[in-house]
């Protein structure tokens, strides 16, 4: 069933259903998937196996459309309700969706709650998760938490995770995902290690990925338009070097991305490249060094990522230092999480970690060095708060990206503990296409590829 519609072009969307449990993305996924298996054959240990869980492909579907739909099997009976959803508006400079909440480390908390309770009190259009969906990981197979793993079972291999979380989650988000598209992508909490060296199970079959309509082979990387907005999702935690597999796929995408019908370019992925916390300060580098010149030279406007548990926004900036051609990166790691906030900056007194502790085991070796230039430099940490870095708070809470037109953009923040109305940061962001010209100097490296 289908109502309100603007345009007669195709557009895609999936829809997912678990148990009862219903959501939509933009975008495919496989016309179906077998039950989801969490193996671990150590005493101690329990196993887990989910409901089928159905994925069903929609395909021409018109932009900026009204579609009413159920999930289920009528011959037994077993129907869910009527639900709906509104597909994207059609790509072009003047059309973009009106609000799209960011939000990342969501968790299933108290401070969860009060997140996707002013979250859906915007009314958005779209939601993009930005890692660290279930914490899952956090808890043992029997259900409760642990911070010690090895203390409760010293002899598995493994840290054990416990999958009915996942569902769990699902039922909880329900009554927004299922009328509102949620595109994520995956976080350290979605490694879940199990048996055979097996990881991000449940991320990648539970989520719709638009990856082959994209050129990605792989669930961890791969874009979409909304509007005029062309979203990038990368993947931290598998190989992102020059060498590898997803830059290769980043330099297609992006020379393919056509700015005069989607003006916006916007990149995601869950470590932040520039963050002045204690928490994870640096820990990303590896792939910054591979990365940024990319992004750089193709012009991406807006950076989201997570991980860290507290709200950041930079200044324009490339390579440390203020470029009015940079990204503005905006970190929203603080949806509600199952851990404690970031407050300590790094640029506090006391507060610098040692560089052999920064590294995280997923995400390369060594890469973050003492800076060479700049206030800081000779050292590993700023004395005060950088330069790029204009606002920071610890706190619980959301943000809203409203596109308004090919060259302005309103960011606002919202903070958990204040009314729905009250506004916690809020900057516009304005793109400068005559003083920031994208470069065409990787194009001939791709026609190689």
């Amino acid at each position: 069933m289908a109502s309100s519609s603007s345009s007669s072009v195709p557009a895609l969307a999936a829809i997912t259903c678990l148990v009862g449990v219903c959501w939509v993305a933009i975008g495919p996924l496989r016309p179906e998937s077998p039950p989801l298996w969490t193996l671990y054959p150590f005493e101690g240990l329990q196993n887990y196996t989910s409901g089928i869980i159905h994925h069903v492909r929609l395909t021409g579907l018109k932009p900026n459309t009204l579609y009413f739909y159920r999930c289920g099997d009528p011959s037994i009976p077993a129907m869910s309700e009527i639900y709906h959803f509104r597909t994207m508006p059609v790509s072009g400079p003047w059309s973009y969706p009106k609000r799209i909440a960011v939000v990342g480390d969501l968790g299933l908390t108290y401070n969860t709650t009060t997140t996707i309770s002013h979250l859906t009190s915007n009314d958005p259009d779209l939601v993009l998760l930005i890692g660290d969906v279930t914490y899952a990981n956090l808890y043992l197979t029997n259900g409760t938490g642990s911070d010690c793993y090895s203390c409760s079972f010293p002899h598995s291999p493994i840290q054990e995770t416990y999958q009915p979380r996942w569902d769990y989650w699902g039922r909880f988000m329900e009554n927004l995902i299922s009328k509102v598209p949620i595109m994520v992508i995956e976080g350290n909490h979605e490694i879940e290690e199990q048996a055979e060296n097996k990881t991000f199970v449940a991320y990648s079959s539970r989520f719709a990925f638009p990856s082959e309509e994209s050129g990605s082979s792989s669930t961890f990387y791969y874009s979409f338009n909304a509007g005029g907005i062309h979203f990038i999702m990368l993947g931290a935690y598998i190989d992102f070097t020059r060498s590898g597999k997803q830059y290769k796929w980043l330099e297609q995408d992006l020379a393919n991305v056509d700015r005069s019908t989607t003006p916006w370019l916007v990149a995601t992925w869950h470590p932040p490249w520039y963050s002045t916390y204690h928490a994870h300060y640096r820990e990303a580098e590896c792939m910054r060094l591979e990365m940024e010149e990319l992004l750089y030279s193709y012009g991406v406007d807006i950076v989201f990522n997570g991980h860290v548990h507290a709200y950041e926004r930079s200044n324009r900036v490339y390579n440390y230092n203020l470029d009015p051609c940079g990204p503005v990166y905006l970190t929203v790691g603080d949806g509600g999480n199952r851990e404690k906030m970031a407050v300590k900056y790094a640029d506090e007194p006391g507060n610098c970690p040692e560089p052999s502790t920064t590294p995280d085991e997923y995400i390369g070796g060594i890469c973050a060095k003492n800076f060479t230039s700049g206030p800081a430099a000779g050292k590993f940490c700023w004395d005060r708060q950088p330069d790029y870095s204009a606002f920071r708070e610890s706190s619980f809470g959301h943000g809203i990206l409203e596109v308004k037109n090919e060259t302005w953009a309103l960011w606002t923040w919202y903070r958990n503990q204040d009314a729905d109305n009250k506004v916690g940061d809020q900057i516009y962001i304005v793109r400068q296409p005559d003083k920031c010209h994208v470069r065409q100097v990787l194009k001939s490296w791709i026609d190689d590829i």
